[in-house]
């Protein structure tokens, strides 16, 4: 999906009924059963300013930090408390009253980081991905609480892991750790709470870092940092 300078959203590619692209009944496919044309979402009443893809669904924050979303609702994705999906892009009703900053989605899930620096998160849990120290699947978006008492500026996710970056430069993660794909030796395969991602420090002479930046992919992870001189 793109969208353009004033706030338009388009989409394109393969829906399955699910209504991830957001564009409504008679809008489907014209090749090889996807739409290779990008097409307008025309029910978002305002500009846009960033866009999240998950497996099946599809996230939108407008310019005023409010979330809509549509698509598949199998596993609560879009956060709603009920498992009823669509095509017609829709607030979240319990974050109506918080200003959003930044949207993340995964496999099944999604995150919400605050204005305040607060992260919240919901759908599929089955891997620990959520951070509520448990596998439940969450049905409205909640607060990670083990992230509580820090200011996060940077959120992302992966298929069924998730990770968040700190005002000071620290980067935590959680989810499934199968693969080693969190960054920490010895972690069971769900991990279900946040944990400190310590990089390895060699006596090169350079100093401390701070992440500025993460990816997460399917089963792997990296991450931008910034060293300072000792």
């Amino acid at each position: 999906m793109l969208f353009v300078e004033l706030g338009d959203l388009y989409t394109w590619g393969r829906e399955e009924g699910d209504g991830r692209l957001g564009l409504g009944p008679g809008r489907g496919p014209n090749e090889g059963g996807g739409l290779s044309i990008p097409s307008k979402v025309k029910e978002l009443p305002t500009p846009v300013a960033a866009v999240s893809c998950g497996g099946f669904f599809t996230m939108a924050l407008t310019e005023d930090g409010q979330l809509w979303n549509w698509g598949a609702n199998s596993n609560y994705e879009l956060g709603r408390g009920d498992k009823v999906g669509g095509w017609k892009p829709k607030p979240i009703p319990s974050l109506e009253s918080t200003h959003i900053v930044q949207i993340a989605s995964g496999g099944y899930h999604s995150l919400a980081l605050t204005d305040e620096g607060k992260v919240l998160s919901w759908g599929h849990g089955g891997h620990g991905q959520l951070g509520h120290s448990s596998i439940q699947n969450q049905k409205i978006p909640a607060t990670i609480e083990a992230l509580a008492d820090k200011r996060v500026v940077y959120i992302a996710c992966g298929g069924s892991s998730s990770a968040a970056i700190t005002d000071e430069g620290k980067l935590y993660m959680w989810g499934n750790a199968k693969d080693q794909q969190l960054g920490v030796p010895g972690l069971p395969e769900v991990q279900a709470c946040p944990v400190e991602v310590n990089f390895l420090m060699e006596d090169d002479g350079l100093g401390t870092h701070n992440v500025l930046s993460v990816a997460v992919g399917a089963c792997h992870a990296m991450c931008l940092v910034s060293r300072s001189p000792c």
